[in-house]
């Protein structure tokens, strides 16, 4: 249990700048994971396990990417419950993202809209603070998964990102309980387009066939998921899940974050360009969650990220067809409680 409850630190985080309380908490987990420090924000692991994709979820909540770019809080993140953390989105060369300022609260509607775009310190950084974990050591007896999430650089051209992406693949394969290729920000230019019919088909085509020659290689084979957008209409949908069950995908993570501003019009900040997060989209997430399910039958991992603010939020999740959830948003709003909150509340619905 932790030592002290979110809505004492909350206030003073929320007086700061959102990417300077971003960088301050990441900065303070960074020193203190591994230390007796820890339980500030430590919670025990609700045990609700689950396999998929051949891997065994030790619970179905887990932190989705984009928190941790660069991999230097696996174990405090681990320290917080989550049965799972994904970190990145990891490109191969480091770079600074988009201008500042990109990062916007919108508080009214629990609410997020950030335009970073995947600023990160490149593949050796990434790969060094991963093998630098304590729970990824060898004989380490953790039971917590990660994945490791790749992406494009923003100077690299639409018509070659899959060399990116296959550069990514390659550094992160050994490390990586499950890997997601992301192509869903909405924050680098034209990389929602590989969301397209023909585009992901060669992509993943690629991909399929380098997974291939990496599970010869290393001797294991590695889950491969593909994170979408939730601005997709039926139709959209129904190609990508033919496209990822043809290319023998294991996986999809749904969703990323929306270009809509329906929900949040008026708020301050609502028209600030990027990627809008966190409550708005917990419906928008839950239709795309729903005909991925009717698409891909069942029996396909899907894991579902987008507005999960609440227990009750991340129920809605699993009846809506995914098998595990993810949040980032409600950690930033709510607080680590929130981790056991809605793994108590999914074990407990069924």
């Amino acid at each position: 249990m932790s030592l002290l409850p979110y809505a004492l630190a909350r206030p003073f985080l929320f007086s700061l700048d959102p990417e300077a309380a971003h960088d301050l908490t990441l900065a303070s987990l960074a020193r203190t994971q591994g230390t007796p420090l820890t339980a500030v924000y430590c919670s025990a692991k609700v045990s609700d396990p689950i396999e998929l994709a051949g891997l065994k979820f030790p619970n179905r909540v887990g932190l989705a990417a984009g928190l941790d770019k660069n991999a230097r809080c696996i174990d405090g993140l681990a320290a917080m419950g989550f049965g799972f953390v994904e970190v990145g989105t990891v490109t191969p060369k480091g770079q600074p993202g988009n201008p500042k300022p990109r990062m916007f609260r919108l508080p009214e509607a629990n609410a997020l809209i950030n335009r970073l775009g995947f600023n990160n310190d490149g593949l050796d950084a990434f790969l060094a603070n991963v093998k630098k974990s304590a729970i990824r050591q060898k004989n380490a007896k953790s039971p917590l998964l990660l994945g490791l999430n790749i992406g494009k650089n923003a100077a690299t051209p639409i018509e070659n990102a899959v060399d990116d992406y296959l550069i990514c693949l390659d550094g992160v394969y050994p490390h990586a309980d499950y890997v997601t290729v992301n192509i869903s920000s909405p924050n680098t230019k034209n990389l929602r387009a590989l969301q397209s019919d023909e585009a992901l088909d060669a992509l993943l085509g690629r991909i399929a066939e380098r997974r291939e020659t990496l599970a010869t290689q290393h001797g294991k084979r590695v889950p491969i998921f593909v994170k979408i957008a939730p601005d997709l209409d039926d139709a959209q949908v129904e190609v990508i899940a033919a496209t990822l069950k043809r290319h023998a995908m294991d996986g999809v993570v749904a969703t990323n974050t929306t270009l809509s501003r329906e929900a949040v019009k008026g708020l301050r900040h609502a028209e600030e360009t990027g990627g809008l997060s966190g409550a708005p989209v917990l419906e928008a997430s839950n239709r795309v969650i729903r005909q991925l399910r009717a698409a891909l039958g069942k029996g396909f991992p899907i894991i579902g990220v987008g507005g999960v603010m609440s227990g009750a939020d991340a129920v809605s999740k699993i009846k809506a067809g995914a098998d595990v959830v993810q949040i980032y948003t409600g950690l930033i709003y709510k607080g680590p409680a929130l981790v056991s909150e809605a793994a108590l509340a999914i074990k407990k619905s069924r």
